[in-house]
């Protein structure tokens, strides 16, 4: 499994932490920046890791200050499921219902012992398909829809 990483300034130390903690743990990391913690626009860098996810690269994992911003570039991209998360159940949930894809977060919310918690839910937990298959297909059918 590849995980694509990025932040904005806000997120940077955040981001760091947890690219650190994923490669400790086995997984691949891709980290798309920023490269130093100067302002910086969060869309950029939110379209960066949502075109490999959406692509079938791996999973994403963006950080901003509070995890919204990020989550609101990400979705934009057709087939991104992205959720903002701050606590290990709704990272579970989000996965095993919902079948999120990229993973946001925000420094200025969650520290980086709750974050790496989150993240491991949310990495361990798998898209339990079945009734919540057509709920995803659903989601899926409004991309695009102008009404």
């Amino acid at each position: 499994m590849t995980v694509f990483a990025a932040s904005d300034h806000a997120g940077f130390r955040l981001r760091q932490a947890l690219v650190e903690h994923l490669r400790a743990r086995g997984v691949e990391v891709v980290d798309l920046g920023p490269v130093a913690p100067e302002r910086c626009d969060y869309p950029d860098f939110a379209a960066q890791v949502a075109r490999r996810v959406a692509a079938g690269e791996g999973l994403g994992l963006l950080i901003c200050g509070t995890g919204v911003g990020m989550s609101m570039a990400a979705n934009k991209i057709a087939g991104i499921r992205a959720a903002v998360v701050s606590d290990v159940f709704s990272a579970q949930g989000t996965r095993a219902h919902n079948d999120c894809n990229v993973l946001c977060m925000g420094e200025r919310v969650v520290g980086v012992g709750l974050a790496s918690s989150i993240v491991d839910a949310w990495l361990d937990a798998e898209f339990e398909g079945g009734r919540h298959a057509g709920r995803v297909a659903k989601i899926h059918a409004l991309e695009g829809a102008s009404d």
